[in-house]
């Protein structure tokens, strides 16, 4: 399912026109980045949380050249799913 799709499905499921899902989905979206910009969780009880890992420094390899090279440390977002999403999948 893309995006499309899923503000279609949600259209049809609450009623609401497309065009008013569409800006609710954005919001969404936007109001999760912010928060994870500003390293905070977002927790949904049911669903999951939205997140952000810290990934230590590591040293790799270059595939072009063979050389080793040091990977800098990141901040990456991730989703750690709920009890009722893993339970609604199985």
């Amino acid at each position: 399912m893309n995006k499309s799709e899923l503000i279609d499905a949600v259209a049809a499921k609450s009623g609401l026109t497309k065009a008013d899902t569409d800006r609710a989905f954005k919001a969404f979206v936007e109001c999760i980045s912010e928060a994870l910009a500003k390293n905070d969780q977002v927790a949904l009880v049911g669903f999951g949380t939205f997140l952000v890992r810290e990934r230590q420094e590591r040293s790799g390899r270059n595939p072009r050249t063979g050389e080793s090279i040091q990977i800098a440390s990141a901040k990456i977002p991730a989703f750690k799913a709920g009890k009722a999403l893993k339970d609604a999948v199985n």
